[in-house]
Order: C-alpha cells, then structure tokens, then sequence
C-alpha cells in the first residue's frame, strides 16, 4: 500500500488531501498516470511537469526522479510548483544552504509546543522560532544565521545544536535558559520561524503554516524596542559609520559571544 498526500492545488485537483494505492509496483511516473486516471471530474488539471515530488520526505530529483521505484508503506507527497505569488516569501540562501524565515501571527495563538509538533514533522528541517520583535528585518536575520552556520563550520558552536546556537545569537547571550525567555516564542505575540534545508521541504513547510502566517514579514519598525532591550545608547549608535548602526552593533554582538 502506497500514501499519497496532496498539498497545495493538488487537494483541489483530487478533491481530499490524502489517498491510498494498493499496487506497490509503480515508480513515480506509472503513479502520476494511475493518479490522472483517478482524477475527478471537473477539478483543475494537474500539471505533472511542475510538481516537486517527496518519497518519504526526500526530494525524488535527489532519487533517481520519476524513475524511482516506490515500495509498501512509501509516504509519497505531491506539491504543484507554484508559479507568481513567490514575493510574498522570504528566502535566501547562504553557502548553498535554503533558508526561509515566516512569521506567525499572535492571532494562531501557538506556542512552543506548535514549534516541536513541526520538528517531529519535519526531521530533515532545521527550525528555530524567534520572537519577532528581535528581528530588525530580513538583512539582520541572515547575518546572525550566517554567523551561526560559520560557527558551526569552525566547531565553535555555543551550543551542540545549530537552532539553539541562532536562538542565543538573537538574544545576545550564552545562557540557554535566558535565550529561551528572552528571544523565544511567547504566548499572544508574533513570532518568526526559521527554517533552513531542501527546497522542496521547505514548499510543504509553506503550506503547512499558511493558516498561521502574518501577511508582511517584520512589518513593524523593532528599533526602539531592542534599543532597550540590549541598552544601545544614541552615542553608541552615532559612534558606527554605518548605514545601519544598529544592526552592525547587533550582529557584532552576537558574532562575539563565548560559549
């Protein structure tokens, strides 16, 4: 028996976000054409030359692609590429790793435990949640990101796991405990996810949160808000030639902690 799950457009195509097969001698491409067969009458069309196609949570390009061999209980996960609309997400990527941060509104009410439900779900994704109001914008999240992955590169983590490395360099301190209570996720306020790995993970990551995503990523100004937090005075701001002080105290800050 083979699992297919539909995400995105795929769950209007076949009308329900799940189906089981029980024939097991199928690679991807004989499962694309039994599943056109299987299609309901009028629902979209399904492109099958823009899906991403994940076996058990791997990309099936890093397989051996539509050729892959499916075997009994294979999770198969199908997610049409979606094509416009890619503006509204935040990604970048630093020494080829995909990185993708997304903001959840307060209004989801989640919490910590939403975060862990995601790691459990997502094994192959590293993901951390950070309070959004210690976030200054997408240029200060990549640089504290970059000197977490540079960290880890060198073997001078201030932790054993990168995701908790990125939650200290956001709070600016070597503690665990206070990283968690003074950058972590806090009930009834925006938080940030960061997620790195595989683009395809990170498209059912996507679909997975829409529900919970703040429109605007960061759309309000943290500025005066981490001034106090961290007790960076006017002087020493106007003491930076930068274009933007702040977030070089903040990154040099975090690059300079030790474990």
């Amino acid at each position: 028996m083979i699992h297919v799950k539909f995400l995105g457009g795929a769950k209007k195509t076949f009308s329900t976000g799940e189906i089981t097969i029980d024939d097991t001698n199928l690679t991807i491409h004989t499962l694309l054409d039994l599943l056109k067969s299987k299609k309901p009458l009028n629902t979209p069309k399904l492109d099958v030359n823009n899906l991403l196609i994940a076996i058990n949570g791997v990309d099936s390009s890093a397989l051996d692609g539509k050729n892959t061999q499916l075997h009994d209980n294979d999770v198969i996960s199908i997610i049409p590429v979606i094509h416009g609309g890619s503006n509204s997400r935040t990604q970048f990527q630093i020494n080829k790793i995909l990185i993708e941060i997304f903001e959840i509104n307060s209004k989801s009410r989640l919490n910590v435990d939403f975060l862990d439900n995601l790691r459990n779900k997502f094994p192959n994704l590293i993901l951390q949640g950070i309070e959004t109001r210690f976030v200054l914008g997408k240029s200060h999240a990549k640089k504290i990101i970059q000197i977490s992955l540079k960290a880890k590169k060198n073997q001078a983590m201030l932790s054993k796991k990168l995701e908790i490395d990125i939650l200290m360099r956001f709070a600016c301190t070597t503690q665990i405990s206070k990283a968690i209570k003074t950058a972590g996720i806090k009930p009834r306020k925006n938080f940030l996810i960061m997620a790195l790995g595989s683009k395809l993970i990170l498209n059912m990551l996507n679909f997975e949160l829409i529900p919970h995503l703040n429109s605007k990523i960061i759309s309000t100004n943290n500025s005066a808000f981490i001034k106090k937090q961290f007790k960076i005075s006017k002087k020493q701001i106007d003491s930076v030639a930068s274009s933007s002080p702040l977030e070089d105290i903040l990154v040099e800050k975090a690059a300079i902690l030790f474990h």
